[in-house]
């Protein structure tokens, strides 16, 4: 199955916070509201700071892509 490479979540648990979730490596989860990553696989690299950029990278494009999923959803409540 191919998989989009970020899906939102949302859980009756946590009502107040919404999820990104990254499929590819790493893969992590993003709580938005709280700006909290939850990494699921280990960073792996001979660099560590080459890592911890493209960590911060890959988090970014989360933020900026449920900015933008964000966005589809409130034009679509404008028409």
């Amino acid at each position: 199955m191919k998989l989009p490479k970020f899906l939102l979540a949302d859980n009756s648990e946590f009502p107040e916070d919404l999820f990104v979730v990254h499929t590819e490596y790493p893969r992590f989860i993003l709580n938005v509201e709280e700006e909290e990553v939850e990494w699921l696989d280990d960073l792996e690299g001979d660099d560590e700071e080459t890592m911890a950029d493209e960590a911060t990278k890959v988090v970014e494009a989360a933020f900026k892509w449920c900015d933008e999923e964000l966005a589809k959803y409130d034009e679509e409540d404008e028409e």
